[in-house]
């Protein structure tokens, strides 16, 4: 079971973009964000407590265990996050989609790929799936996950059971837990300062005019 956060600071992540985000990640001495190749391949926005699942070659005909556990055992609001370090195979699918949506989990972000994604865009077109790309390789008897909720390297960044992601179609960020609060409000001061930047640009007619003053582009 992942750690709680607040319903309302996820609610409060919803309304702001990754890239501030990332920033504010920076701010903590950090990096949050994932690979740029880790991309929104069904839409939506994501925020939530990661649950994490490892994955490794193996030429064993076996279900993926640890991933199903993920989605069948964890609170609703998780994020399902599966590495298999960039494998170009399909760590999920349609199957495991209905379970997700079955049991709340709000969406996945894949070091690898995803396949069924018509049917999950069909049936689920509000469920969020980020990843490499597709494919309609599936695992079995290429990788089997080997550890559940353990910390794992995703899109170059150490992802740990509870961290956050936040993920729109920028990418995905990985909010350290112990960096949440701090991370909010500086993603906020972040977005306030950039509407006052923009509205200067607006109304002086210069980009340089809001840079010298905000120092931010």
């Amino acid at each position: 079971m992942t750690p709680k956060i607040p319903a309302e600071t996820v609610k409060a992540f919803h309304s702001i973009a990754t890239a501030s985000v990332a920033d504010a990640v920076e701010q903590m001495g950090r990096r949050g964000y994932l690979s740029g190749s880790i991309r929104q391949m069904l839409a939506g926005k994501l925020v939530g407590p990661a649950v994490t699942v490892l994955e490794v070659p193996s030429p064993d005909p076996v279900p993926p265990g640890h991933a199903l556990r993920a989605i069948d055992e964890s609170d609703p609001g998780s994020v399902v996050c599966i590495t298999a370090g960039g494998a170009d195979v399909a760590l999920w699918g349609g199957l495991m989609s209905a379970g997700a949506v079955a049991n709340g989990i709000a969406g996945a972000v894949l070091d690898g790929c995803v396949r069924d994604v018509e049917e999950i865009r069909r049936d689920y077109p509000e469920f969020p799936v980020y990843a490499r790309g597709s494919v309609p390789a599936t695992t079995v008897g290429r990788y089997r996950t080997v550890s559940l909720n353990e910390a794992v390297e995703l899109g170059g960044v150490p992802v740990r059971p509870g961290d956050l992601i936040v993920a729109d179609t920028d990418g995905v960020v990985c909010v350290p837990a112990e960096f949440i609060d701090a991370v909010l409000e500086a993603a906020q001061q972040i977005e306030k300062r950039e509407r006052e930047q923009t509205a200067l640009i607006l109304e002086s007619g210069s980009l340089a005019a809001g840079l010298e003053k905000y120092n931010r582009i």
